[in-house]
């Protein structure tokens, strides 16, 4: 779904789920030719419980990923992790306009005023604002996915998961690497990193750098393509030694994103060409060239680490970040020019974490501390049509071509034969905008703790609460000659007897409204190690949506906050002396309040709305195995059904009884293997396929048929050589071997007007790389 369009018609709350799972290990440490230093599998190091814990130790869902695994199954988008992670599907239809999913909750709201339900973070410092929170991964320690609320550990936007980035740090070394390669749709790619001392021993630094170009794999006929990537990211890090212990780590962050246009495919105004196939990799959209993305993003984060005594440690966390796009988009889908947009979207925050751990060997493990965060963002969106191809979208909902034999707009003047005598004034040009506002400043006091009641048995505790200063503002502006499709109420004007706009009701400067909220998050964990390979947790946890201001023309309301129960059971261990890894997980969420969004029948737009009570149960599986140094190999599996009640808390039937929730796979799976033979003389060859499937879903919580996809199967595969004892690496690679068509959604604002919109998935892409390292 166009997040852009439909959350600014309404300033809009949408929500979408999926479930799945992920491993909770990497594979076995790499020696520099490639080989397994041992059998047994190694266990990755976390810190997603503000501690460092080998990740079978962690009472949590969590999966986590080496740079090491990253680099070698080619996952350089957050849509391959996504595909690798069945706990998380990421729907990416441009870096502005993601829709982040775990256990099938979306977070993909861009409206300024509106809090994600999912956080990402970026080495402790929140960047969760969709239109600021993809980020490129590369030059990465390793990924943590956390699945369940985690507003405990990570903060107020943590309500069902959190997606934590750990970047690669400066170090005491001198060592250099390098990645170069070029495939199909003209891609090019280059990353590498410098690290190196500056004084001995005392300061370090890192720089590291991205570049990928593709063109888009979709022709438009009205000129250029569309669905592409441009984008370019630099990283600049030091590391400095304070006294004895002490650390501080300062890391610059820079990116810019060009791509080409998002490719919607109207599903009911066929191309120029006649075709009307949602899965043919064409389209026709107006503008050509001048759809696209000018996104840049820029953060600063200062991380310190501490000493005080023995047993007590401060850390603090410093982050500052902001982020400027502007994207060009036609949501009908058609050469009509009938719903052009684009999406201004801003946003500044800064952030500051400070927090004191305690470990003194005991049976006791605790943190607390105190948070601050500010953000200040706006999303602009202006609008453009041809009012006489406007008013022909509710007739192609009723079957009425949109087009002449000619090829011209069916305009209502040629439809004036349905309604003799009946004419208004329709303009070639007509142009509005619309403009929500979103100010934040929190403050948050958050503890958490430990305690081995036995030298098996562990319980958690822990809670945090949020005091929050919420203004929101809307602001909706009108240029040139009034429109007269304004009587018809699709955006009218608080005056009624001056029409001026289509879809944005007009405003006399910034409306705006302020409120403050306060709430409090916990969990309670019990766990218990078996025997020194084998342990098992049960859990509940609270988790917290905030509540929306929400404000438009005519009036302003609270929406509640949204609230999910969480109970959880897991088992975590390992087999066949280490060499076999399983993790094993089964939830159940209560939800209430939840927030969703419904179409108004009278303005033809989505508005906020409490959605009522809903449930998710779902479970999980995950196994990796090493079979020797030259095998390995993961599987994952996950079961979700996610649903909205029949009824409320007062009996009633809900508008969405029954219903899936969007995006909402039953079942989901992926697996891989990484088989090797060493050729001697430091050379070594391998193969490394990967697969993942995911079942039917729904595109909308509306469940509307057509508005789908089956369920379908990706395969990808790389293959190369590592010789120079493990410095060189060639690689072939490719994606979607089978070049399977499908859609990664459906429906879009045009669903609003009688014409539906479809994006379709990546294509085949293959390509060759070779990396160097020194």
């Amino acid at each position: 779904m166009n997040r852009l369009t439909r959350k600014p018609l309404a300033s809009a709350i949408v929500l979408s789920l999926v479930a799945l799972h992920a491993p909770a290990l990497v594979l076995a440490q790499q020696s520099p030719d490639g080989a397994a230093n041992a059998k047994r599998l190694d266990m990755i190091v976390v810190t997603a419980q503000k501690r460092e814990q080998q990740v079978q130790d962690v009472p949590i869902a969590i999966s986590a990923y080496s740079g090491d695994f990253l680099e070698r199954y080619d996952i350089t988008s957050y849509e391959d992790i996504g595909n690798f992670v069945p706990g998380l599907n990421i729907q990416e239809q441009s870096p502005n306009n993601p829709g982040i999913v775990i256990r099938g909750i979306t977070s993909d709201s861009g409206a300024a005023n509106v809090e994600p339900r999912v956080s990402v973070f970026q080495d402790g410092v929140s960047i969760s604002k969709s239109r600021g929170s993809v980020v490129q991964p590369f030059d990465l320690q390793r990924i943590e996915v956390l699945r369940g609320p985690q507003g405990t550990l990570f903060g107020r936007g943590a309500q069902i998961g959190a997606l934590h980035l750990i970047q690669n740090k400066a170090a005491n070394e001198t060592s250099a690497s390098f990645t170069g390669g070029a495939g199909n749709f003209g891609s090019t790619l280059f990353t590498g990193y410098v690290n190196s001392p500056l004084l001995d021993d005392t300061l370090f630094a890192r720089v590291a750098v991205y570049h990928e170009q593709r063109d888009g794999f979709v022709e438009n006929l009205a000129g250029g393509d569309l669905n592409g990537k441009d984008t370019q990211a630099a990283r600049a890090s030091f590391h400095l030694n304070v006294g004895e212990q002490g650390a501080l780590d300062l890391i610059l962050n820079y990116q810019e994103d060009t791509p080409p246009g998002t490719a919607f495919r109207s599903g009911s105004i066929p191309t120029r060409d006649g075709n009307l196939d949602i899965k043919k990799r064409t389209a026709d959209l107006n503008r050509g060239k001048q759809l696209g993305l000018d996104r840049t993003v820029r953060g600063v984060t200062l991380l310190g680490d501490f000493p005080l005594t023995d047993s007590w440690t401060l850390n603090t966390i410093t982050g500052w970040r902001d982020f400027d796009s502007l994207e060009e988009f036609d949501a009908d889908g058609s050469q009509l020019f009938a719903l052009e947009f684009a999406e201004d979207a801003k946003g500044r925050q800064l952030s500051q974490e400070i927090r004191f751990n305690y470990d003194s060997g005991g049976r006791l493990k605790a943190f607390a501390g105190a948070s601050y965060f500010h953000e200040n963002g706006s999303q602009g969106v202006p609008f453009q049509t041809d009012e006489r191809s406007f008013v022909t979208l509710p007739a192609i909902g009723l079957g009425i071509p949109p087009l002449l034999p000619d090829g011209s707009p069916n305009t209502l003047v040629d439809l004036l034969p349905l309604a003799p005598g009946f004419a208004i004034p329709l303009k070639p040009f007509h142009q509005e905008k619309s403009t929500n506002f979103g100010k934040t400043t929190a403050y948050e006091v958050f503890a958490d703790g430990t305690w081995s009641v036995t030298d098996r048995f562990d319980i958690t505790v822990g809670a945090r609460a949020s005091f929050e200063d919420v203004r929101a503002g809307y602001n909706g502006q009108f240029f040139g000659v009034p429109s007269f499709l304004g009587l018809f109420g699709l955006g009218g004007s608080p005056n009624p007897a001056n029409p001026q706009n289509i879809l944005f009701a007009p405003t006399d400067g910034v409306l705006s409204r302020s409120e403050n909220f306060e709430s409090v998050v916990g969990r309670a964990v019990a766990s218990y190690r078996f025997t020194d390979d084998a342990s098992g947790y049960l859990s509940v946890s609270r988790g917290r949506r905030p509540n929306v201001v929400n404000i438009d023309a005519f009036s302003s309301e609270v929406i509640d906050a949204e609230i999910v129960w969480s109970y959880e059971g897991g088992f975590k261990g390992a087999l066949a002396d280490g060499r076999l890894v399983y993790d094993i997980a089964a939830y159940y969420y209560d939800y209430s309040n939840f927030q969703t969004s419904i179409r108004d029948d009278d303005t033809q737009r989505f508005v906020p709305a409490n959605g009522g009570n809903a449930n998710a149960k779902g479970a999980e599986a995950s196994l990796l195995w090493q079979a020797n140094d030259n095998l390995q190999a993961f599987f994952n599996y996950g079961y979700v059904d996610a649903q909205f009640n029949q009824r409320d808390d007062d009996g009633n039937v809900q508008e969405l009884a029954g219903n899936r929730f969007r995006l909402t796979a039953r079942h989901s799976a992926s697996a891989g293997i990484d088989v090797s033979a060493d050729l001697g003389n430091g050379m070594q060859i391998y193969l490394r396929p990967s697969w993942n499937v995911r079942s039917h879903v729904f595109f909308e919580d509306t469940n509307f048929a057509d508005i789908e996809q089956g369920g379908y199967a990706l395969y990808n595969l790389s293959a190369g050589i590592r010789f120079g004892d493990g410095r060189w690496d060639l690689r072939g690679n490719v994606s979607n071997l089978s070049n399977k068509r499908y859609l990664i959604d459906a429906g879009n604002t045009g669903e609003l007007f009688g014409t539906p919109t479809f994006i379709l998935g990546s294509p085949r892409f293959y390509g060759f790389t070779l990396t160097g390292r020194f």
